[in-house]
């Protein structure tokens, strides 16, 4: 066991792009991953694990079929598995995602913006 405290903002600081999760921690069968977000993404569902979305810094928003939520830093979400969502960040927001391990950021929906997964940072 590694007795060091994982720092966030140094993390955040090993990478610059856009919607590409990077794992910094693993507890029981989940991925805590770290990700930067600006712009749209795409829609999209996770069947099978629901996703925290824990803002770290900035501001971000969920939209869902029937309404968004919007979430500050110091505030955190939990999308339910099966629900469809689409994050998005007017300007960089630097948030944490909480997911089972092997979780696609795009889900079953795939393209363009579907990132590598178990990237460790």
């Amino acid at each position: 066991m590694i007795k060091k405290a994982i720092n966030l903002q140094e993390k955040l600081g090993l990478f610059s792009e856009h919607w590409t999760p990077k794992i910094v921690a693993q507890m029981n069968d989940y991925h805590l991953k770290l990700v930067k977000l600006q712009g749209d993404f795409t829609w999209h569902s996770h069947a099978d694990t629901d996703e925290v979305f824990l803002v770290v810094e900035g501001a971000m928003r969920i939209d869902f079929r029937d309404g968004p939520v919007h979430l500050k830093a110091g505030e955190m979400y939990v999308v339910p598995k099966g629900v469809e969502h689409k994050p998005f960040a007017e300007k960089e927001c630097k948030i944490m995602l909480i997911e089972t391990a092997g979780t696609v950021n795009t889900g079953e929906a795939g393209g363009n913006q579907t990132a590598p997964n178990d990237e460790w940072i």
